[in-house]
């Protein structure tokens, strides 16, 4: 794994540790109906998160620690900020994910940011569907 490789999978762990803490606040405030969906999109993100730290410590990456504490770009206090934040959120790992998929020169990088973009891209569409959003998905999830 390169170093640009090791680079870009940082950038995706540092949106993986935002992501997981994010989520923290998304089950405190998100309706009670959506607690399955928030339990299993956190959990993807702590997945991803992990996988993302043992393939940066097998290429002999140093990996980073989380922050202590991430701020959100809005307050969130109610279901409707909060499911605006999870949509926040799989933008943001989209995007970093996105960045893997076309800097990576590893092939087997090439395809965990394929499968990561991907899974951001659902969930992403998932958020958008419950907020009423149209459409729910757009054609290259990840741009900036």
């Amino acid at each position: 794994m390169t170093t640009a490789d090791q680079q870009a999978l940082i950038d995706a762990l540092s949106a993986e540790y935002s992501a997981v803490y994010a989520y923290g606040v998304i089950a405190a405030y998100a309706n009670h109906d959506r607690d399955k969906v928030v339990a299993e999109f956190t959990a993807a993100h702590r997945a991803r998160r992990d996988a993302t730290i043992d393939a940066l410590k097998a290429s002999g990456a140093t990996v980073p620690e989380p922050a202590a504490a991430y701020t959100a770009p809005f307050p969130v206090n109610d279901p409707i900020p909060a499911a605006k934040l999870a949509v926040t959120v799989e933008s943001d790992t989209a995007a970093c994910w996105r960045a893997v998929v076309e800097r990576a020169g590893d092939p087997g990088l090439r395809r965990t940011g394929i499968d990561a973009l991907t899974e951001c891209a659902v969930r992403l569409a998932t958020w958008q569907s419950i907020l009423g959003a149209a459409p729910v998905t757009i054609a290259f999830p990840g741009q900036a």
